[in-house]
């Protein structure tokens, strides 16, 4: 299956299939150096950087290297700031994280509690909005990442958070994470009282699912669908208008 600019599904979840760079994939050296250079560069310079004052225009692109690498990981402010240089305190990455966000390049999904205080202290879920902008900062290609199937596992989860963290945008519903313990929901999304337990699998077929099954227990979800292996293709997920999951 190809979408309309011909790249099959594990080329989109890989290359994010951003137009101005999707022909030049057959070649990805050129097409990392435009996604660096005119997509990625061009958007913190023009986008965030002239549109608003930022104290620490370094500090910025490294917490966005940062959410690249650890996209589709929960990872607290508090391990945030031992990463990066001159990282002042949590108010200003969270600050920047909004800002990317705003870009339309790197969001942080809250934990889902039924409290707001607690959904709105806790660490964010790092998620890119576009999967090119994390495999181009990437070592690896295509290739191998697709024959590693833990790291193509992690690249197929964070498609999918880019998938609906976009749909999310619009309004329509929306998008969490949930960790209890060791007990661990990739996706929950909401629209009104209604509740989407989503989980991504894209390795060996899973023989339990122990996060859905915890929090059925807890909230009861209108729907708990498995995505990817032994569940709703890939393909076939993202061809489906996110908002029409509640339907």
């Amino acid at each position: 299956m190809r979408d309309a600019f011909g790249l099959t599904v594990d080329q989109y979840i890989y290359f994010g299939g951003y137009p101005g760079a999707t022909p030049l994939i057959h070649d990805e050296e050129r097409w990392r150096r435009y996604l660096l250079d005119s997509l990625i560069e061009t958007t913190l310079a023009r986008d965030i950087l002239l549109m608003n004052r930022v104290d620490k225009p370094a500090l910025l692109r490294q917490m966005f290297r940062l959410g690249c690498e650890y996209s589709g990981q929960i990872l607290s402010y508090q391990k945030m700031l031992g990463q990066l240089q001159d990282a002042g305190n949590t108010t200003t990455l969270a600050h920047y994280l909004h800002l990317l966000s705003g870009a339309g390049m790197l969001s942080g999904l809250s934990k889902f509690s039924s409290e707001v205080v607690r959904q709105r202290g806790s660490s964010p879920k790092l998620q890119v909005l576009n999967n090119g902008l994390m495999t181009a900062q990437s070592a690896g290609k295509f290739t191998e990442s697709r024959g590693d199937p833990e790291q193509w596992g992690r690249i197929a989860e964070s498609a999918i958070g880019a998938y609906l963290a976009n749909a999310a945008l619009a309004g329509d519903f929306e998008i969490f994470y949930w960790r209890e313990a060791s007990k661990e929901v990739d996706f929950v999304l909401r629209k009104g009282t209604q509740l989407i337990a989503l989980e991504v699998k894209a390795g060996n077929r899973p023989t339990t699912l122990p996060g859905i099954a915890a929090f059925d227990k807890i909230y009861s979800p209108r729907k708990k669908l498995l995505v990817g292996t032994g569940g709703i293709p890939l393909e076939e997920f993202l061809c489906i208008p996110a908002v029409e999951l509640f339907a």
